[in-house]
């Protein structure tokens, strides 16, 4: 089996209305494994590093200020395509146009509040990883349902 590995966030606003279980267990239930989680303050020097390619947009230093505002859930997930699947379980970045059944569907209404972050491509999964966790926080494991999953 390919694998690959995403970055998954829960935002402030996520872990504020108590979101974090419903959201692990959409990944959970697709079948993905966690291999990489932690509850966390970011300091303002990983958000604008983790955010740098919007250093150029009038949002920036608000979407700073919001991610400043509260814990965040960082998580790595495993498993084959998580990339580009993790992104259709996360929904459109815009929650309005985001369809029922995915996360900022179901739970998002202001694209400023959209309860969650994932990675948009492989190489930014492994940039996004490498600033929110060490190579140490990274667990390798082989579930036994994966038997059950994995062709």
């Amino acid at each position: 089996m390919s694998s690959e590995q995403t970055f998954i966030a829960i935002k402030p606003d996520g872990v504020q209305r108590g979101l974090i279980s419903p959201i692990i267990s959409r990944f959970e239930k697709k079948g993905y494994k966690l291999v990489g989680i932690k509850l966390t303050n970011a300091s303002e020097e990983l958000l604008k590093e983790h955010y740098a390619d919007l250093q150029t947009k009038p949002f920036f230093p608000g979407l700073v200020k919001y991610m400043l505002s509260g814990p965040v859930l960082a998580m790595v997930w495993e498993g084959k395509d998580v990339v580009k699947t993790g992104r259709v379980l996360l929904g459109a970045t815009n929650p309005l146009a985001a369809v029922p059944g995915t996360i900022r569907g179901d739970f998002a209404i202001d694209v400023g509040r959209n309860v969650c972050h994932g990675s948009d491509s492989v190489e930014s999964a492994k940039k996004e990883i490498g600033l929110w966790f060490g190579k140490d926080e990274i667990v390798s494991y082989t579930p036994t349902i994966f038997k059950w999953i994995y062709e």
